[in-house]
């Protein structure tokens, strides 16, 4: 029997109505960790900074990168843009493919696709997004990819779902969206969406119910069970 959390709050916001299921990438349907933790040393490597924490390098899964290069190490915006230059740089030849799909997303994919609209919402560039799901033979399930583009616009979750949203003319309160992040969650209460938030990627309970999930689900079983449940 799966476990559902966080739920209790907010009883109306369950997923009976819910037709549209949006996912995030990294920590949700990908463990992306091993590559963009590599791609991120790569460019303090060649930006001659040292992270004396190296557990602090999880800071990038998720969020924009500009933000966490210039919060992190207090880049200016000339450096921020060279040291996410760098991160690409490893990140497009290497990075990506250092990279698996969670165990059971397939599987669980195949069988939402059948009920639901599936749609993948990330922060990361859509180029390597597309890339990412076509590499894990991901493409048949989802109606659409939206990402954020290389000129660093469209970083935002907030601004990535509502662009989704009004692109593929989609009800918010028909809509759940899926994630391991504050970001996700935020991004999906700002848009009148449901958010469910997953514990197996690399946000915390405390840091998905603070920004306010619906529902946490801690297992790609879970989640699965959670929403084919009518």
């Amino acid at each position: 029997m799966f476990k559902v959390e966080g739920a209790e709050a907010r009883p109306d916001r369950g997923l009976p109505s819910r037709k549209n299921i949006f996912f995030d990438l990294d920590g949700t349907l990908t463990d992306s960790g091993s590559g963009i933790i590599n791609s991120v040393q790569y460019a303090l490597d060649k930006m001659a900074l040292e992270e004396p924490h190296p557990e602090e390098l999880f800071r990038f899964i998720g969020p924009p990168l500009h933000h966490t290069f210039s919060t992190r190490y207090g880049l200016t915006n000339t450096d921020t843009d060279k040291a996410v230059g760098f991160y690409r740089e490893y990140f497009s030849e290497k990075g990506w493919a250092e990279n698996q799909v969670y165990p059971g997303i397939s599987a669980m994919l195949g069988q939402l696709a059948e009920r639901y609209r599936l749609f993948v919402v990330t922060s990361k560039p859509e180029v390597f997004a597309r890339r990412i799901i076509a590499h894990f033979e991901l493409g048949p399930f989802f109606e659409n990819i939206t990402g954020s583009r290389l000129d660093n616009t469209m970083t935002d979750k907030t601004e990535l779902i509502r662009h989704t949203l009004s692109t593929c003319e989609l009800d918010p309160a028909a809509t759940i969206m899926v994630g391991d992040r504050k970001y996700d969650i935020m991004g999906a209460r700002n848009n009148g969406v449901t958010a469910a938030g997953v514990l197996y990627g690399y946000g915390t309970e405390t840091e998905l119910l603070e920004h306010g999930a619906d529902h946490l689900l801690r297992t790609v079983s879970d989640l699965g069970g959670f929403l084919l449940n009518e």
